[in-house]
């Protein structure tokens, strides 16, 4: 098993005839994903790799069933495209493109909230992706670096997430899925909520955390650890140095006062009894533990 996404998930690209959508969607394809649909507003009738492209979303759902959607939307137009996505009825939706506008994001966090109970769940804005090993991908991770397995991954650095699945890789640990949350200061799902879809799946023995400076996710995903989590989980928190006040390249690792710092951050993984890993390599002997 796996969590949100397998071989068997019928995904919708929208954005599809773009330049970075029809590269991606042919580097999904590659790895296996089941891509049945593409949509772009005014270029319904083509096709983009043999997938057939609509005009919107709730017909290329009626017409062939997709399930879950992967934005190469421009920024100005992921809103508009978020909410005719959710109101089509997709529950799987990846926003992949950055610079959408904080109060943008904010609206669609809002409005996902207000869907949840019909078992919508959304990943972004500016993530890579989710990709569960061996079966299907969607987003932009690189796929050689990642082998099936048990060991849950969530991030909110794309490349940190693909550092931590290649080390394990190499030293013959698989990952179940794994999944980059976002790095905007706005995430349209918090680290609880995917904490909570890998303690519920039989396939993921242990969970890898890979956090950063800014915002409070990683405390709240303490509590959450400290409270409901059984299974093992190990979190690297990136920004030691990060000087206070100052951006580290995402724009959601800034730390303001006393919030967000790499020391209550770390302080709050050892309160919840999860594993400290100094450095990334330190996985491979976390992972040796967890078995």
């Amino acid at each position: 098993m796996s969590i949100l996404l397998n071989k068997n998930t019928r995904v919708l690209v929208q954005g599809i005839t773009g330049k970075i959508g029809t590269a991606q969607t042919h580097w999904m394809l590659a790895y296996g994903t089941n891509i049945v649909a593409g949509a772009t507003p005014g270029k319904g009738g083509n096709t983009v790799e043999g997938i057939p492209v609509f005009d919107s979303v709730r017909e290329a759902r009626e017409r062939t069933g997709a399930e879950a959607s992967v934005f190469f939307v421009p920024a100005p137009f992921v809103l508009d495209a978020f909410v005719e996505t959710v109101d089509a009825g997709i529950n799987l939706i990846v926003v992949v493109p950055e610079h959408v506008p904080v109060h943008d994001a904010m609206r669609m966090k809002a409005y996902a909230r207000r869907h949840e109970s019909r078992g919508l769940f959304a990943l972004g804005p500016t993530t890579p992706g989710i990709l569960t090993a061996g079966e299907a991908k969607m987003g932009i991770m690189p796929a050689s670096l990642f082998n099936p397995g048990s060991i849950g991954i969530i991030s909110r650095s794309g490349t940190l997430s693909y550092e931590m699945a290649g080390i394990l890789s190499h030293a013959g640990f698989g990952q179940s899925t794994v999944v980059g949350m976002g790095a905007d200061p706005v995430a349209l799902a918090s680290l609880s909520m995917i904490l909570e879809q890998f303690e519920n799946d039989p396939a993921t023995r242990g969970v890898v955390v890979v956090g950063e400076v800014g915002g409070a996710q990683e405390e709240e995903a303490a509590q959450f650890i400290l409270e409901k989590m059984k299974k093992p989980v190990a979190a690297y928190i990136a920004g030691r140095f990060a000087p206070e006040g100052k951006r580290m390249g995402h724009a959601g690792a800034i730390i303001r006062g006393s919030q967000g710092t790499f020391a209550s951050k770390i302080q709050a993984f050892q309160d919840a009894h999860a594993t400290i890993l100094k450095s990334p390599i330190e996985v491979v002997e976390w992972a040796q533990n967890v078995g």
